[in-house]
């Protein structure tokens, strides 16, 4: 904004309004004022020939009571004429020239027709004692015009900026929002300008909250993207290792190469791979699924003891392999809304990784407690533990914390990351933590 700028103009705007006024106000005032004094001299010069004036109502002679007014009142000048202008009485010294008005202005002298009766007018003149001193008006008419002036321009310039100044507020307000700084709340004003300061920075807040969210939306579909190659690429690797294995064998048993003549049993090495590939290719459509939103939650009401027990008797042959205990304490009465189907996918998956991962000899313990308002189910593998940079990597896909022993022992690497899409899914809150006690994994089930 140029220098001055608004506040320049309104308060030359102002001034030449104000100057203006001033002007015409006295233009009108003088007027009044002059037409005003003319009538207050002619009242008092015609209550100085009162006597004469009521005397000439009676038809009386005219002349005889004009010469026994003047001879009373021998200070006075006058004449009287008729109406055909004809002289009938004259004082001495009087000027009966010309018609009678006003002298000029600023001297004090008068020449004034008063009205005598139908028939005759007198003309008054002499000093007029009651004669304006024009020098004097003038002198005191261009203090108070200074006055006056003043006044306006010192009301003008607080006025232009008290105007302009939240302008200039707003102004500089907007050149901040431009440029994304912080800017704080206009201060409270009730008038237009302050409902438009309002309505900028409200204007203002939810542009910054919708930058905020197209930010994160970015943020978060970069975030898939790379999730996305990663997950391809991982899945690449995973499926491209076993389909060699595969390959060889075959080639092997058509080239009846060595040990590869067995064919029935290197066919059934192949047929353990194929269906090993087949139960990834299945979670991997199935976690694309739950990216995707294909597959939708249908909440049902369940009971969490029954639905816990229902799971149990698929891991107690494992869990009796590895010498391990499997110790439920869910109280009776307790439900939740869930997807029965997806609660158990999920629930299959922490308590398997829980034997999996628990040392020989302990013990898988899984309780429910309630927390704000939902059921936080915990399944905690008790001698276990977990690095701390480990822990947030459990959930990518194909990620293994120990990937020679989890090969070995068939698991794809996707389970947890199947747990974790179905809770989301489902809008469950879970986690898994190191305690004191092992490793915990809980989540948190809305009550019915």
């Amino acid at each position: 904004m140029k220098r001055g700028g608004i506040f320049v103009k309104v308060f030359l705007y102002t001034i030449i309004f104000s100057a203006s006024l001033v002007c015409v106000t006295v233009a009108l005032f003088s007027r009044q004022f002059m037409s005003y004094y003319r009538t207050i001299r002619i009242q008092q010069i015609s209550l100085s020939y009162q006597k004469i004036i009521d005397q000439s109502q009676r038809k009386g002679d005219v002349a005889e009571l004009a010469r026994q007014f003047h001879e009373k009142n021998q200070s006075f000048q006058f004449y009287i004429s008729g109406k055909d202008g004809d002289v009938v009485y004259a004082t001495p010294g009087a000027d009966t020239s010309g018609a009678a008005d006003d002298m000029p202005p600023g001297r004090r002298t008068f020449k004034i027709a008063v009205y005598l009766n139908k028939d005759y007018d007198l003309h008054a003149q002499g000093d007029d004692v009651f004669a304006l001193d024009y020098g004097k008006w003038i002198g005191r008419a261009l203090v108070t015009l200074s006055a006056i002036l003043a006044a306006s321009i010192i009301g003008a310039f607080v006025f232009a900026r008290q105007m302009t100044k939240p302008i200039k507020i707003l102004v500089n307000n907007t050149n901040k929002m431009a440029n994304l700084e912080e800017v704080p709340p206009a201060p409270e004003r009730k008038d237009e300008l302050g409902v438009l300061a309002h309505d900028v920075h409200s204007m203002y807040d939810k542009l910054k909250e919708t930058i905020s969210k197209l930010e994160e939306e970015i943020l978060r579909k970069r975030e898939m993207e790379e999730t996305q190659r990663y997950f391809f690429s991982a899945a690449s690797h995973e499926l491209k290792t076993p389909v060699a294995a595969t390959s060889v064998l075959l080639e092997g048993m058509l080239e009846n190469i060595g040990d590869y003549k067995d064919h029935p049993k290197y066919l059934r090495e192949c047929l353990k791979m194929m269906d090993a590939q087949s139960k990834i290719i299945s979670e991997i459509l199935e976690i694309v699924s739950l990216n995707d939103g294909k597959i939708v939650p249908e909440p049902e009401k369940l009971d969490i003891r029954r639905t816990v027990a229902d799971l149990l008797p698929d891991f107690q042959t494992l869990s009796e392999a590895n010498d391990q205990r499997i110790v439920t304490d869910i109280p009776d009465g307790q439900t939740c809304l869930a997807d029965s189907k997806m609660l158990r996918k999920a629930l299959s998956n922490i308590i398997l990784n829980g034997v999996q991962n628990t040392p020989r000899g302990g013990e898988i313990r899984i309780w429910s407690e309630p927390v704000a308002g939902r059921y936080r189910l915990c399944v905690l593998n008790t001698g276990a533990r977990i690095d701390e940079a480990v822990l947030p990597k459990l959930f990518d896909p194909f990620y293994r914390a120990d990937k020679a022993r989890s090969r070995k022992s068939g698991r794809s690497g996707l389970g947890l990351t199947i747990v974790g899409k179905t809770l989301e899914s489902m809008d469950v809150d879970f986690a898994l933590e190191n305690t004191p006690g092992g490793v915990l994994f809980w989540m948190e089930l809305p009550k019915t």
